[in-house]
């Protein structure tokens, strides 16, 4: 599949643009990395490779989010994910995630694509049913 942008300049996406781009152009070998609010790309230590896509966050969200359970609502135009955290002190909305439905369909593919490279690579998933969300 051929790229809308030049395979010569690295581009910059918010994170939330970031599956879409990953499935719209499929490249699994194209890196990406995160570049601080505040630093340039000139900060960065430069790139060999001419794919890159460069991510501009700040420190609190390059940090990254633990989730362990996720609500899913929708409407006609929209699905809302919340991402929730379940602990000893309470249960925690962790983040609020709203996209077009064509958007799930596209994050659906690239973790299922995702979910198959991990299991031929490690084994499959064991999934545990449990319906006690409850810590004890």
């Amino acid at each position: 599949m051929s790229s809308c942008f030049p395979p010569e300049k690295p581009i910059s996406v918010h994170a939330a643009e970031l599956i879409s781009m990953k499935v719209f152009h499929n490249n699994p070998r194209s890196p990406i990395t995160l570049t601080e609010v505040g630093k340039t790309m000139a900060d960065e230590k430069p790139s060999m490779n001419a794919s890159q896509i460069q991510i501009t966050t700040g420190d609190e969200m390059s940090r990254g989010r633990y989730s362990n359970m996720m609500l899913v609502s929708h409407s006609a135009e929209e699905f809302m994910m919340e991402w929730v955290l379940n602990s000893p002190s309470g249960t925690h909305l962790v983040s609020r995630i709203i996209v077009s439905p064509g958007h799930v369909r596209r994050i659906i593919a690239a973790l299922t694509e995702n979910l198959n490279k991990y299991e031929n690579r490690f084994g499959p998933v064991r999934v545990v049913e449990n319906t006690d969300q409850a810590f004890h």
